[in-house]
């Protein structure tokens, strides 16, 4: 297989640009939880990138012509059943902010922490507000294949982020304050039913 498939020199590393950042873990390494939420695993930097169908066509062949070069680089064509997909339909996760029918994504991670930089190269620290869940970022993924008693699969591990601009951010939206509640009078101290509180 040729080595020309990602927009790299390295045939498991790939570009992609202008793409939204989801669930971002840039700064601070996080543990996963298991179904009790109990902490487990090394603590890791992650995120989700979201690519549209349309306008980062161009970057999902690139992921999937890496995907597929790993693919066959480990298991040299022989069939072999992978746990997951490591590009994902975004009709999966239709109900979370930004995902959808015309969305594909990627989840990468890392142990070691990613560079981030703003649109002019600077480093970016947590205090800088960005990148942040909803905005465009550039990004650089590696392909590597797993093959252990977790399974099989192909997945990504995040290397660098671009801050690219800002865009409509993800999660629940502030809300006023004043739109929720009336003016109160001074005497008025909104007194609590506690033979109510019994029932719930």
């Amino acid at each position: 297989m040729s080595n020309q498939t990602a927009n790299t020199p390295d045939p498991h590393v790939v570009k992609i640009e202008g793409v939204r950042l989801s669930f971002p873990v840039l700064f601070q390494a996080k543990q996963g939880k298991d179904a009790n939420g109990v902490p487990q695993g090394k603590a890791v930097f992650s995120a989700v990138f979201l690519l549209d169908k349309v306008k980062n066509k161009a970057d999902i062949d690139r992921l999937t012509k890496a995907a597929l070069f790993t693919k066959q680089e480990k298991w040299q064509g022989k069939p072999v059943n992978l746990t997951g997909k490591s590009i994902r339909d975004g009709s999966e996760k239709e109900a979370t902010d930004g995902y959808g029918p015309s969305i594909v994504f990627i989840s990468a991670r890392n142990e070691k922490r990613p560079g981030v930089v703003d649109r002019q190269l600077n480093d970016l620290q947590a205090e800088d507000g960005k990148p942040y869940a909803g905005c465009y970022v550039n990004a650089t993924v590696r392909c590597w294949a797993q093959d252990n008693g977790f399974g099989k699969r192909i997945n990504w591990a995040l290397r660098n982020v671009q801050f690219v601009r800002d865009g409509e951010p993800f999660g629940e939206k502030p809300t006023k304050a004043a739109e929720e509640f009336g003016a109160l009078a001074d005497e008025d101290g909104g007194g609590v039913d506690s033979d109510a509180n019994s029932q719930i």
